[in-house]
């Protein structure tokens, strides 16, 4: 496969930096920025499906440029699967990752169930009303308190299974192989190989 560009319609720095990481280098990888877009994109729905196709169709109305989003977010159990798809914003507008752990953390308390799983979406449009989805999870559980600094978002508090240490602590590049989004990832590729 020849050298290939694709455009992710995000503004987040830090799914860029992973998505580059993981992105083989014959692909050069674009965001929002580097095509000067600047539209605040929706995120209107309650299915990481559906948000992750929303992104992608609004860049591609606006730009008619084939691109890829993803949707992201952690589920947990005994809350019911929140934060869910209101992952990014769980303590409200304007707040931060640490605003938003400390919420997870306070609202699960000392409960013993702390499963939990990461999951994401990649939406890949390509013309008007052709899209495709990619879909993956990685299960884990909830600390008792944040560690570790790598990473973004919970991952100091999420402990993937089979690992004693959270995504904070785990080097990029073990992260990147076993996350979420690498395992979407993966069968984007794999389709993309396949075209």
């Amino acid at each position: 496969m020849s050298s290939q560009r694709l455009l992710l319609a995000s503004y987040n720095h830090h799914k860029l930096d992973e998505y580059r990481q993981m992105i083989p280098s014959r692909i050069h990888l674009e965001h929002l920025g580097d095509i000067s877009f600047s539209l605040e994109i929706p995120e209107p729905y309650e299915t990481f499906e559906e948000n992750a196709l929303a992104k992608t169709t609004f860049v591609f109305e606006h730009t008619g440029i084939a691109c890829f989003a993803d949707d992201s977010g952690l589920e947990v159990d005994a809350l019911d699967g929140r934060p869910g798809v209101r992952s990014a914003r769980y303590a409200g507008e304007g707040k931060d990752s640490k605003d938003n752990i400390d919420k997870v953390l306070s609202e699960l308390g000392d409960h013993t169930n702390r499963t939990a799983r990461f999951v994401a979406v990649i939406a890949y449009q390509t013309a008007r009303n052709t899209s495709y989805l990619f879909k993956g999870t990685v299960e884990g559980t909830i600390s008792r308190q944040p560690v570790g600094i790598g990473g973004f978002g919970y991952d100091p508090i999420f402990i993937p299974s089979g690992f004693d240490q959270t995504f904070g602590q785990l080097p990029s590049m073990l992260k990147n192989q076993i996350s979420h989004r690498s395992k979407a990832l993966a069968q984007f590729l794999t389709f993309l190989e396949a075209q």
